[in-house]
């Protein structure tokens, strides 16, 4: 039996999806309503109304992915996980 005190942690829910014939790869943040959309290239975001994404698109995925595996081919990319200040 749970108490007041405590929580319940809700798991998030990430799903991705692949349409071949449109080749769109589509990744859901969450199960949230969507209210708007915003496009970046090939990228389109969803968000609520409270602007927190829900869902992004890639168009072109096959391309998209691809020219991801040749940068990261090329060259490795670091970044630290904390900054040290003085």
């Amino acid at each position: 039996m749970k108490t007041k005190k405590q929580k319940v942690i809700k798991k998030k829910i990430v799903r991705f999806s692949y349409e071949p014939e449109a080749d769109v790869l589509a990744w859901e943040i969450n199960g949230m309503p969507i209210n708007y959309a915003k496009e970046i290239g090939n990228i389109i975001v969803h968000f609520t109304k409270n602007n927190v994404p829900v869902l992004v698109e890639i168009l072109e995925a096959s391309k998209f992915l691809a020219q991801a595996k040749s940068v990261k081919n090329k060259e490795k990319i670091s970044i630290p996980r904390y900054a040290v200040m003085a």
